[in-house]
């Protein structure tokens, strides 16, 4: 994808112990692109944007946070 301004999650360090493997997300207009933080050359998962914020509002009300 060109050009996206990529996030990384919170929960990504990067300092070793397991918390290195992480995705990242990027939002264009109405899609959201999600892809291995590890592999920024490789593919992107392209979902609705809608379908990805329902993602996360599904994971808060199940007590599962979001970063």
């Amino acid at each position: 994808m060109t050009t996206l301004r990529w996030r990384k999650s919170s929960f990504s360090g990067g300092t070793g112990g397991g918390n290195d493997n992480c995705i990242e997300i990027a939002f264009a207009g109405e899609v959201a692109a999600v892809r291995d933080s590890k592999n920024a050359d490789g593919p992107a998962l392209v979902v609705p944007a809608s379908a990805f914020s329902a993602l996360l509002t599904r994971r808060v009300e199940r007590g599962v946070e979001a970063r």
